[in-house]
């Protein structure tokens, strides 16, 4: 990989080391390619870059994606990234997301209270944090046109043939980590679901030429 020129926590880049793109089976690159293909658009018209990372819950995979994907446009100084997450339905970030984040090496505090927390989610020192909590992909909080819209669960991607005001609708979807909740496994299956995102997230910023 190459040098950052965001300096990420040292536990995020001793995690990001051990991303292997080698493991990144061709099909599924093939699957990562659009989006490859939607930044190195924007970044050759000099235009923004808005992701909204679309599940159906906004509780799991869209934020492991935002945070992760927020944070390769940093480490491979992508500029003008702007990565956001929505739901079909609103329900509240799971406390083990945050708890795996914190674990890889992000800093997580809770800056609002309540059934559906606001969370701090920061990757560097001086990086503006990722703020996590669970909205719809409409969300006033979200980009309401010129983004592309990444749709991370199957269920989201079945059931929404149309995102209003997405310039391209890109399915890159991963398997539910809830499936494993409440039984011993579910630490590290959710490490792994966040490893899988995040190195594929990273390959994608990878591909862009500036």
């Amino acid at each position: 990989m190459t040098a950052t020129q965001t300096e990420l926590f040292s536990k995020i880049e001793k995690v990001i080391q051990n991303f292997n793109f080698e493991n990144i089976a061709e099909d599924r690159k093939l699957v990562l390619q659009p989006l490859v293909d939607f930044i190195q658009n924007k970044v050759n018209n000099n235009q923004e870059i808005r992701l909204n990372l679309i599940c159906t819950h906004n509780s799991r995979r869209s934020h492991l994606s935002q945070v992760w994907a927020q944070t390769a446009a940093a480490y491979y100084d992508v500029k003008n990234v702007f990565c956001y997450s929505g739901g079909t339905e609103a329900t509240a970030l799971f406390p083990m997301v945050a708890q795996t984040l914190t674990n890889q090496g992000f800093q997580i505090t809770i800056i609002e209270e309540g059934v559906n927390p606001v969370y701090s989610i920061k990757f560097s020192e001086n990086a503006h944090p990722v703020i996590g909590f669970s909205k719809t992909y409409d969300d006033s909080f979200n980009p309401q046109s010129q983004f592309a819209a990444i749709m991370t669960c199957s269920q989201a991607d079945g059931g929404c043939p149309f995102i209003a005001g997405a310039e391209k609708r890109i399915p890159i979807t991963f398997e539910d980590p809830k499936a494993f909740d409440n039984i011993p496994q579910q630490a590290e299956k959710y490490e792994e679901r966040s490893i899988q995102i995040g190195t594929e997230l990273f390959y994608v910023f990878s591909q862009i030429k500036k």
